[in-house]
């Protein structure tokens, strides 16, 4: 079964920055690393991740450097300090919601 895409809309970003977490990743690295995690459900396109990559890096919670690799120059994403403290906000809220859409979809809240 194939995910509504809409449920994606503004939780891309904060799958970027847990991807980061564990460590500095290179675009296609994180594109892989994705799919993946989420058991192939997730299939982000370069055209969507660059974007995405560039406007966390405006809001200062990524970083970007250049490093060799495998005989080449690949440019790495790094997590800042201001990036975990907007994933652990994101992840929060995120939870909230979910708990909320859980309660809704099996009847309601239960109370006394």
């Amino acid at each position: 079964m194939n995910i509504d895409k809409s449920l994606l809309s503004g939780s891309n970003g904060m799958l970027i920055l847990k991807l980061l977490e564990d460590g500095d990743k290179y675009g296609y690295q994180m594109i892989e690393e994705l799919e993946k995690r989420s058991d192939h459900t997730f299939d982000m396109k370069a055209g969507t991740l660059y974007p995405l990559l560039h406007a966390l890096e405006e809001k200062g919670w990524i970083t970007a450097y250049d490093a060799m690799a495998a005989g080449r120059t690949r440019r790495y994403y790094q997590l800042t300090k201001e990036g975990k403290d907007a994933l652990r906000e994101k992840e929060e809220s995120w939870d909230r919601y979910a708990k909320a859409v859980r309660l809704v979809l099996k009847g309601g809240a239960s109370f006394g």
